[in-house]
Parts: structure tokens; sequence; C-alpha cells
């Protein structure tokens, strides 16, 4: 019998550990001597005072849906995967090796193969830890970690030796053409005589990721894998009772969770025209604290990649308006990170305690 109404987990938990991060990133401001009001409003006001502001906002907040979504679907088959850095960083490859295969004439033929190229980059990325972890039993955390590395070190090497541009002295893919550019968001709201800002990078990228979450919820919740998951991820033992395979499970799992990784590429690398180093910028790690915070769901995953995103935006607006670096930000996310991870049950026992009181009170009113 649960204790707590589902609300309290989804919401009021959540929102207390932010209001603790804050208030412990105001007491690190005014320790460096700087007023903390004041960094707020410049964060809030940079990001929602203008649309440009919103714009990248929301742009940074696609990376970390999909990064999210990616830890989210593993965090259910009761699997840590931390490679989604390296395999957005493989399916950055793919997106790049698509738009660059042919000159494509629309983006709307261009944009589904990318989606394609990207999520079986991802995906392929993802399958050897998932193979290790399913038949030799090698820890997910260990070989994702690892893999990481190894897409960074590959990246660079075919960057700068084989899909550079001769001549070029960066160490970037050549242009796509234009038929595989990406509507803005500009253009999008445009269409509908809405103004917005063409300066915002955020593109219909942001559409496709909300659309992710909504598949991920009927994939979780309407069908017959998304139970055999959630099984999986409760009980190994009785799910293999069930006739649910664990190898099966552990391997689509990560296919999946890779696949989505892999599709942030489709925001990161054709915004930009061009697969560059680092195009993923730590989206994969921010990625689980995402689906922490949103408690594996998509709708929880959709408000904290939005609250990334907006520390992601303020922190730049910091850094340009005062003398606090831009650094204080990761010491945010970090303290996020650790009040809806590592110290949840600070903020959860304390709750249950008071409304298992409430509970025992009720008869007696």
């Amino acid at each position: 019998m649960e204790v707590m109404p589902k609300w309290v987990d989804a919401v009021l938990i959540p929102l207390i550990s932010i209001i603790l991060a804050f208030a412990i990133s105001a007491l690190v401001i005014l320790a460096i001597g700087e007023d903390p009001i004041k960094a707020i409003r410049i964060m809030v006001e940079g990001t929602f005072g203008n649309s440009t502001g919103v714009g990248y906002m929301l742009y940074y907040a696609t990376n970390f849906m999909f990064t999210g979504l990616a830890v989210a679907i593993a965090f259910h088959a009761r699997l840590f995967n931390i490679g989604g850095e390296g395999q957005a960083t493989l399916g950055g490859l793919g997106v790049a090796l698509v738009c660059l295969a042919l000159p494509w004439p629309h983006w709307t033929l261009a944009l589904p193969f990318a989606i394609i190229g990207g999520a079986l980059f991802g995906a392929a990325w993802a399958l050897i830890p998932a193979y290790l972890q399913a038949k030799r039993g090698s820890h997910i955390v260990i070989t994702t970690i690892m893999f990481n590395f190894i897409a960074s070190a590959l990246m660079v090497y075919l960057l700068n030796e084989a899909l550079k541009p001769q001549g070029s002295m960066d160490p970037a893919s050549a242009r796509f053409g234009e038929g595989a550019m990406l509507p803005r968001m500009s253009d999008i709201l445009g269409f509908f005589g809405i103004p917005f800002s063409s300066a915002a990078p955020v593109n219909i990228s942001f559409f496709v990721a909300v659309v992710a979450c909504i598949l991920f919820w009927l994939l979780m919740w309407k069908t017959r894998l998304g139970y055999e998951l959630r099984a999986f991820g409760h009980s190994e033992t009785a799910a293999r009772f069930a006739g649910i395979s664990s190898t099966k499970i552990i391997i689509i799992a990560m296919l999946i969770s890779g696949a989505l990784a892999g599709m942030m590429a489709i925001n990161s690398v054709m915004a930009a025209n061009r697969l560059v180093l680092n195009s993923v910028e730590g989206a994969g790690f921010i990625g689980i604290a995402v689906a922490l915070m949103g408690r594996s769901h998509p709708f929880g995953i959709f408000l904290a990649s939005l609250l990334f995103g907006f520390l992601v935006q303020g922190g730049a607006e910091i850094d340009f308006w005062t003398s606090i670096p831009r650094e204080l930000i990761v010491v945010i996310q970090a303290l996020v990170i650790l009040f809806t991870g590592a110290l949840d049950n600070m903020v959860r026992m304390p709750l249950e305690r008071l409304f298992l009181m409430f509970r025992r009170k009720r008869p007696e009113t």
C-alpha cells in the first residue's frame, strides 16, 4: 500500500529538491560576493525576456529530451546506460553520412532518413555493451563509459582524416546541402504569422522530440514489450519465471536507448549544418539527471529538459552580464542531480512520515 499519493512523488518531491538546490546555490553566490537575486533575475530575463532566449532554451531542451528518454528506457529495465554521450556522438556520424550522401531536394526527405541514420548508429554503438552485459555479465556501466571515450577518439580521427574537406584546417565535415537544412521555429511560427527570433537555433527537431516522448509513453504503458521491460526492471527473477528472456530485454532496451540518444544528432548536427567535434556538448550525461528528475516518465522528462535548458541558457546570460563564472551553472546542475538522486530520501522520508501520520489520524476525525 502506497503511503504517499503519486503526485507527491512526481511533482512535490522534485520541486522541493530543486528549491533546496537553488537555495544552496544562492549561498554559493553570496560566498563569492555576488547578489543571488540579481543572478536569478538575469537568468530569467535572459531566457524568457525575448524569443531568442526562449529559442536557445528549447534548443538545449530538445537535446536533453532525447538523451533523457534514452536513459529512462534503460532505467525501466534496471540498466544504467552511461553511454548516451558516445551513442549521440555516433548518431551524429550517422546523420552526417546521410546528409552528405545525397543532394537532398528538401528537408522533408532528408529528415526521416537522418532520423533513421542517427538511430541506427546510436543503437549499433549500444549493441556491443548490451551483448556483453547479456551474454558475458560485463557491467553495463563500465562498458558504456569505455565506449564514450572510444566514440570520442573515433570521431577525432574521422573528422581529421576522413570527413574533413581537402584544404580545410577545421576538424569538421563539409557543410550539408540546402535541402538538409531544417526549418527553424521562426520559419514554422512565421507561417502562422507569429513572430519569433530567427537567431534562435531551435528547429523542427523540438517537435520530433515531443513526438518521441509520446511514443515512449505508448511503448512503455500500452504495449506488451513495455510491460516486459518494466516487469524485468522490477524483478528479473519473477520476469524469468514468467517466460521473459533476460537476454532479449537487455539487448532490446539498450538498442532503443542507443537509438534515442543517436536521434539527438538531428538537432545538434543538422542545426549546425555540418558535423563538428563535441557536437553533443555533454547532453548525454545531462540526460541522466533529466531521467532521474523526471522519474523516467516522458512528461517528467519533458519538464526536466526545460529546466536544464533554462539552466544552460541562463548560465550563458550570467557569464555575459556578471562576473559570476559560467561554471557555477555546473554547480547548480550538480546540486539538482544530488538532491533528486543521491539525496532523494532526505526529502522523501520526512514526507512519507508526514503522510503516514495524517493517514493514522484520519479514522479518528
